[in-house]
């Protein structure tokens, strides 16, 4: 990818598929982020800034070493940009093994990934979206602690059908950074709706009534 000039986000979609996702539950994070990422107040947000210019790219974590960044860092400077990166977000394929849950891993992967991003961003920001606390690999927070000190946000999507407290572990060992929050739905059925307030709060960078 050529390089680019100033963004005003650089946004990388870190999504969970560890043993509790299920095929079928898989493809509602799919089909829910590209939905959200169609919506036509998230693509006018996402071209509204003051360069008019985003990245997106999409991480799948599983346990300590399966990692896999099935979409790299795709420009979104027109509405023909943002439709071809919802397309490809959609599309995308579940390459991992369902394992055990290793956020502290994704966010090293996810922190790599931005340090490569093809120019400067006024914002990055890390959307962690899954339903299991990490069990395997490095810990998520001291990693979280490192990235928030650079000025990355990190934010959550918890999925609370396998455990109802998962806000209150990511509140305190995955989010943080400048204005960092985590928003909940109930189970998968919820996804599509909850990305979309989560996208919208965190590419306006403001919270969303």
């Amino acid at each position: 990818m050529a390089a680019l000039g100033t963004l005003d986000l650089a946004l990388v979609l870190a999504a969970d598929c560890s043993a509790s996702v299920t095929y079928d539950e898989f493809n509602l994070i799919a089909g829910g982020m590209g939905a959200a990422l169609r919506d036509p107040q998230i693509i006018s947000s996402l071209l509204g800034g003051p360069h008019g210019a985003c990245i997106g790219s999409v991480l799948l974590f599983s346990g300590a070493g399966a990692q896999d960044v099935v979409v790299d860092w795709t420009p979104i400077t027109s509405r023909t940009e943002a439709a071809a990166f919802a397309d490809a977000v959609d599309n995308m394929p579940r390459v991992l093994r369902p394992g055990l849950t290793a956020i502290g891993n994704a966010l090293a992967v996810a922190s790599g990934l931005l340090a490569r991003a093809p120019g400067p961003a006024r914002r990055q920001v890390i959307d962690v979206a899954g339903d299991g606390s990490a069990n395997d690999g490095i810990s998520p927070a001291p990693i979280r602690d490192a990235l928030a000190l650079a000025g990355v946000t990190i934010n959550g999507l918890c999925v609370l059908h396998e455990e109802p407290d998962l806000a209150a572990y990511f509140g305190r060992d995955v989010i943080g950074g400048p204005g960092a929050f985590a928003l909940v739905c109930a189970d998968y059925r919820d996804f599509a709706a909850a990305m979309r307030r989560k996208l919208l709060r965190e590419i306006t960078d403001r919270p969303i009534a």
